[in-house]
């Protein structure tokens, strides 16, 4: 599904724009329809950040005064409400690495608040974000209160992405499994 949509908003708002969309995530907003924060690289090699809104079908009327026929016009239903540089962009707050929380804070000259639908959605476009930053601004970013192993995996780790948190989990899983079933003497 997400490809998909990330093939659609490439065609009809990122491409004529002349911009490349490299990672996306559903973030919750306040207003009805869908929102995504989108990271995007433009010819000229400016990262921008974008809000944007998806809102799917619109009512209109028919003929008929008792009917009503859904239609939705692809071009109209994406729309960016908010543009940010990724150059300006001062500090990624976590808000609190310690509880799963997919709220945080993007620092621009004002601070704007984002809720992902998942903390593996906000990790997903930290980790991009950061990789950009690296790459196109040629300085590192600025983050507070993140697990840091998840956003720059150990040597062990490739940066898989989520492939990599998951596996990390799992191995100390195993290893709490094991310790427990440890047979520990008692003295006595």
């Amino acid at each position: 599904m997400s490809s998909l949509l990330r093939e659609e908003m490439q065609r009809v708002l990122f491409r004529p724009a002349k911009q490349r969309l490299v990672e996306f995530i559903e973030i919750e907003e306040p207003s009805h329809g869908r929102h995504f924060l989108c990271a995007s690289v433009a010819k000229n090699k400016e990262v921008q950040l974008c809000i944007v809104h998806c809102q799917m079908s619109v009512p209109l009327k028919s003929a008929s005064k008792r009917s009503f026929t859904k239609r939705s016009c692809i071009q109209e239903c994406y729309q960016r409400t908010e543009i940010w540089s990724l150059k300006d962009l001062t500090l990624i707050d976590g808000r609190n690495p310690d509880v799963d929380d997919p709220c945080f804070l993007l620092h621009f000259d004002e601070v704007r608040t984002v809720t992902a639908i998942s903390c593996s959605a906000k990790y997903a476009i930290v980790r991009a974000l950061v990789a950009l930053s690296d790459r196109y601004c040629q300085r590192s970013l600025n983050l507070r209160n993140f697990d840091w192993p998840y956003i720059k995996p150990t040597s062990f780790y490739s940066n898989k992405g989520d492939c990599a948190v998951l596996s990390q989990i799992c191995f100390y899983a195993i290893n709490l499994v094991c310790l427990s079933m440890c047979h520990v003497p008692l003295d006595g």
